[in-house]
C-alpha cells in the first residue's frame, strides 16, 4: 500500500457528532447572542425570537422524524452510535436546558432592562385599575367576538388543535358542582402583546416616541375575562399550553399524477400531523397534564413544563413594532457596485456584463441590481427568453413581478418553481399559478429531487447572433432575506458557463440525461465525485511536499463520506479551515485524525448563508460558489450547482479578503474544541478586535 493510500484510511468507527445534538449546539450559540449584554436590547429580543422559531422547526421536522423511527420500532443506530430512543432522551434534556436558560434570560435580564427603557411588559394582575379597564374593554369589543370555547364531554369530542397554536386548558364548574373541561384557542389573528396605550409600540401623532409604552399578554387578558365566556359557570382555573405537530411533508411523488395537487393535499395534511411536543406552564396540575397526554396521544416526555412565555417566537412582535432605533443595530444601507451606479438606459446593463463579470456580496452590496437584471430583461426589446429557478422568493416578490411582466410583453419565459421548499410550499404554489396564468412555462421540479440551485438565464439577440447572460448565486431570489443573509451573487456572460446553464435547464425541463458539464458542478450528477477529487488533489500536493490548503464555508456539514474524506486529507497533512454556521458532525482537532482541521462557526447581525469551496492546488487555485451544503441530501437528493470563479480580482476578494476576514474573526466566531463543544474566540493581548460582518459593512474592499 502506498503512502497516499495509507493516508486515506480512516478508522471505523470514526469521530462523528450527532447531527440533531449538533443542531442544538447551534441553537445554544443563537441563545448566547441573546445573553450578550453588549448587544442592543431589542436585538437580544430578536435572537430569543429566532431561537424560538428555530426550535419550533426543529421539533416539527427533526424530532418528528426520530419519533416516527421510535414508533416504527426502528433501533438502527446513527453514525455516532445512538438509537432513536436514546436521541429523543438527549434531545429532551438539551432542549429543556435551552428553553429554561432562555426564559431566565428574558425574565431576569431583559424584562428589567425593557422596564428601565420605558417599555413595560406587564402581567395582567399587576395592571392598575385604569389599565385593567382599558384591557377589559378591548376584550369585550375585539377579542370576545372572535373566541370559540370548545367543551369536552360525550357530545363534544376532544377538539383538533392546530399546529403552533396558543391555547387555554380551562376547568369550569356547573350549577350542580360538576367540574368540566374546555379548550380555548388564543386567536392568532391578534397580536400576542396588546398595547394598553394607543402610542405603545409606535409614534405619537406629533411624530415623537412615547416615553413609556405598556403591553399585556393577550392570553392573560382572555384568562382574566373567562367568566364572560361561561355565564352561569364558575371558572376554577385556566392554564396555557402550546402544541407542535409533525410538519414534515411526505409526498409519494412517483405515485402522483399532478405534483401541484399532491403538494396542496400534503399541506392540508400538515395541519393534522401527530403531536410531537406540548409546552405547558410548570403550574399545570397533574390531572390536566394527564388529560392532554391521553387526548393528544402523546407520552409524558413530550410535555415540556416551562415558566414564562410559551412560544418565544412571539417576541418578534416587540422587535418589529417598537420604534426605538437606539435599542437596535445602527441602520446599514447596502452599497450599489460602481458599474451599476450610472446606468441610464436598459441596454447599458447588458453592455456592462459584456465587458466584465461582476461579483455581489450581499447584504453589503445591494440586491437591487439582481431585480434590475430581470426588470431590464423584461422590458428590453432584444431579450428573447428568460429562464429562472425559484426556491424561496417570499411575498410581494419583485423577481416574480418581473417574470410576469416579461411574459406579458411576449418574452419566452420558463420558470422552475420548487414546490417542495419546506414551509414555502403554499407561497410557491400561489406564484406558480400566477405565472401559469400569463403564459409562463412552469415546471415543478424533478421527481424525487428538490431543485435548490440559484440560477437565472437571459437570452438576448445581438447583431446576427445571440448572447446569454447569467446570474448565479448562493442564496435565494428573495428581496427581503437578501437584506438579512450573507450571500454572494455573480453576473456573467461567460459563454462556456452559459452553455452549461442551458444544458442544466434542458435537464430540468426536458428529458436530457447529460452527465458531464464543462465548468459547472451539478448534484446529484457529479458534485460528490468532483469535490472528493479536489480534496484528493490537495492530499497529493501535501504528500509530495508542496503543502495543501482547503477552505470550505457552508451552513452544514454532516455527510459521513465527506467527513471521512476530510479526515483522510488531514492525516495527509492538508491544512483545512471549515467555516460551518450550523450543524457540523465532523470533530476538529482530534490527534491522529483531524489535528489539521479547524472548525469555526460565525453568528452575527446577518445570517451566514454563502457557500464557498477553496482549494489551493499548489498555487493554481480552484474556487467555487454555489447552493450546496455538505449534507447527504444536498449531494445525493437535490439539484445543486457549484460554479467556478476564475477572475483573479474576484478570487482575491473571496480568498484574501472575505475568507481571510472570517478566519481572523475574534469577536463573533466560535471555535470547535476536540470534544465537539465550541468556545467563543476573543482577542489576545494587544490584538485588535475583528468582527467579520462589521469589517464588511464599514471597510469596503479596495480592488
Amino acid at each position: 500500500m502506498s503512502h497516499e493510500e495509507k493516508a486515506t484510511q480512516v478508522e471505523t468507527p470514526f469521530p462523528y457528532l450527532n447531527r440533531e445534538l449538533s443542531l442544538l449546539d447551534f441553537q445554544e450559540r443563537v441563545l448566547q447572542e441573546a445573553l450578550d449584554k453588549s448587544l442592543p436590547l431589542l436585538e437580544r429580543i430578536k435572537y430569543l425570537s429566532i431561537l424560538g422559531s428555530n426550535m419550533d422547526e426543529f421539533f416539527m421536522v427533526r424530532v418528528s422524524g426520530i419519533r416516527k423511527q421510535v414508533d416504527a420500532q426502528i433501533s438502527e443506530k446513527s453514525p455516532d452510535g445512538l438509537t432513536p430512543r436514546e436521541q429523543l432522551a438527549m434531545i429532551r434534556r438539551r432542549s429543556l436546558h435551552l428553553f429554561k436558560t432562555a426564559q431566565r434570560c428574558y425574565q431576569s435580564d431583559i424584562l428589567p432592562q425593557l422596564d428601565h427603557e420605558g417599555i413595560h411588559i406587564l402581567d395582567y394582575r399587576k395592571l392598575t385599575d385604569a389599565q385593567k379597564k382599558k384591557a377589559d374593554e378591548y376584550f369585550c369589543n375585539i377579542i370576545f367576538p372572535i373566541l370559540t370555547p370548545l367543551a369536552l364531554d360525550p357530545g363534544h369530542p376532544f377538539p383538533h388543535i392546530s399546529n403552533l397554536s396558543q391555547n387555554l386548558a380551562i376547568v369550569i364548574k356547573d350549577s350542580n358542582g360538576i367540574e368540566k373541561f374546555a379548550r380555548l384557542k388564543v386567536p392568532a389573528t391578534l397580536p400576542r402583546l396588546l398595547p394598553i396605550k394607543r402610542s405603545s409600540g409606535g409614534l405619537r401623532k406629533d411624530g415623537t416616541i412615547a416615553k413609556h409604552q405598556y403591553f399585556v399578554w393577550l392570553d392573560q387578558v382572555i384568562a382574566a375575562n373567562l367568566k364572560l365566556l361561561f355565564p352561569g359557570m364558575e371558572v376554577i382555573e385556566a392554564h396555557p399550553f402550546r402544541i407542535i405537530r409533525d410538519a414534515d411533508i411526505e409526498i409519494q411523488e412517483l405515485e402522483a399524477e399532478d405534483l401541484l395537487e399532491s403538494m396542496q393535499q400534503s399541506i392540508r395534511k400538515r395541519k393534522f400531523g401527530s403531536v410531537v411536543m406540548v409546552s405547558i406552564r410548570e403550574s399545570m396540575p397533574g390531572y390536566l397534564r394527564r388529560l392532554l397526554i391521553e387526548n393528544l396521544e402523546i407520552k409524558s416526555t413530550d410535555l415540556y413544563p416551562l415558566t414564562g412565555i410559551l412560544g418565544l417566537s412571539s417576541l418578534m412582535e416587540l422587535f418589529k413594532n417598537i420604534d426605538r432605533p437606539d435599542l437596535k443595530f445602527p441602520p446599514y444601507k447596502p452599497v450599489t457596485p460602481a458599474p451599476f451606479r450610472s446606468i441610464t438606459q436598459t441596454s447599458e446593463f447588458f453592455e456592462i456584463l459584456q465587458q466584465q463579470s461582476i461579483l455581489l456580496h450581499h447584504p453589503y452590496d445591494s440586491f437591487t441590481p439582481v431585480i434590475d437584471f430581470l426588470q431590464v430583461a423584461a422590458r428590453d426589446p432584444h431579450v428573447l427568453a428568460i429562464k429562472q429557478i425559484l426556491y424561496r422568493v417570499g411575498q410581494n416578490s419583485p423577481i416574480v413581478e418581473a417574470l410576469l411582466e416579461a411574459a406579458e410583453r411576449g418574452k419566452q419565459v420558463a420558470v422552475l418553481v420548487e414546490l417542495k421548499a419546506r414551509f414555502d410550499e403554499e407561497s410557491n404554489i400561489n406564484w406558480a399559478r400566477k405565472l401559469e396564468e400569463v403564459g409562463v412555462h412552469v415546471v415543478y421540479g424533478l421527481m424525487g429531487l428538490k431543485t435548490h440551485s440559484k440560477t437565472s438565464l437571459v437570452v438576448r439577440k445581438e447583431g446576427e447572433g445571440i448572447r446569454r447572460y447569467l446570474h448565479l448565486a448562493t442564496g435565494n431570489y428573495n428581496a427581503t432575506t437578501a437584506n438579512m443573509y450573507d450571500d454572494i451573487g455573480f453576473f456573467t456572460s461567460d459563454e462556456v458557463l452559459a452553455a452549461d446553464i442551458t444544458d442544466l435547464f434542458n435537464f430540468l425541463t426536458g428529458y436530457s440525461t447529460i452527465q458531464e458539464y464543462r465548468k459547472l458542478i451539478v448534484a446529484p450528477v457529479n458534485m460528490r465525485q468532483k469535490i472528493e477529487s479536489l480534496i484528493h488533489k490537495e492530499m497529493k500536493h501535501s504528500l509530495d511536499g508542496k503543502g495543501g490548503h482547503i477552505i470550505i464555508k457552508v451552513n452544514s456539514l454532516v455527510d459521513t463520506e465527506m467527513i471521512k474524506t476530510l479526515y483522510a486529507a488531514s492525516q495527509a497533512g492538508v491544512k483545512i479551515d471549515l467555516i460551518v454556521r450550523g450543524m457540523c458532525s465532523l470533530v476538529a482537532g482530534v490527534e491522529g485524525i483531524s489535528e489539521n482541521i479547524r472548525v469555526i462557526s460565525i453568528l452575527g447581525r446577518y445570517l451566514e448563508h454563502s457557500r464557498i469551496f477553496y482549494f489551493h492546488n499548489d498555487g493554481k487555485e480552484h474556487l467555487f460558489l454555489g447552493s450546496a451544503d455538505l449534507m447527504t441530501r444536498n449531494l445525493s437528493r437535490r439539484i445543486e450547482t457549484l460554479f467556478p470563479i476564475e477572475n483573479e480580482q474576484h478570487i482575491r476578494y473571496l480568498r484574501d479578503y472575505m475568507l481571510e476576514t472570517y478566519l481572523k474573526d475574534n469577536t463573533s466566531a466560535r471555535l470547535m474544541k476536540p470534544d465537539g463543544t465550541y468556545k467563543r474566540v476573543s482577542p489576545g493581548d494587544k490584538e485588535p478586535s475583528i468582527n467579520a460582518q462589521d469589517v464588511f459593512m464599514h471597510q469596503r474592499y479596495q480592488e
